[in-house]
């Protein structure tokens, strides 16, 4: 597979944007873990290889087990995620396949016991961010593999400040 273009080049405006909105939910008050968690849970359903590759990274890097990286995919039949974990992942996939029942008012009530408002707004705006990052990805067929761990974290700092 080949890369149709080079979105970051192409319009660098856009790619600024989104990643004004990464800089904002990297300081937003959500656990690092559980917002790699995320974007890898939508890059998952999405089938976005570049992002699955890095925020399988990413994750790794900041932590997290191979095990539970392994079985995200699974994570309604895993025991290794907490009650927040698991509201966050079925909101990630109502927001995700939106189409698909319009995010169910028990999916809604899940993950009220977990996150307050802001959160759950952050929560919701992170699950939007990494959507739109897969369908750059996948419709430019961004190629997977050359990521590093923290790759963009310098910019995340230095943006935050």
């Amino acid at each position: 597979m080949q890369p149709r273009l080079d979105y970051t080049k192409a319009s660098p405006g856009t790619v600024r944007a989104l990643f004004g909105l990464e800089v904002y939910l990297h300081g937003c008050g959500l656990e690092h873990g559980l917002l790699h968690l995320v974007k890898l849970r939508a890059s998952q359903i999405n089938g976005c290889a570049y992002c699955i590759d890095m925020h399988s990274k990413d994750a790794r890097a900041a932590g997290e087990t191979e095990q539970r990286l392994y079985l995200l995919d699974a994570w309604r039949e895993a025991p290794f995620y907490t009650d927040r974990e698991r509201a966050a992942f079925a909101w990630t996939e109502a927001v995700t396949k939106v189409t698909e029942g319009h995010v169910p008012d028990a999916v809604f009530e899940e993950v009220r016991e977990q996150f307050n408002d802001k959160e759950l707004a952050d929560l919701t705006m992170a699950i939007a961010a990494i959507n739109a990052w897969n369908r750059m990805a996948i419709s430019f067929r961004a190629l997977p593999g050359g990521y590093q761990p923290g790759q963009f974290n310098h910019l995340l700092e230095r943006q935050a400040h």
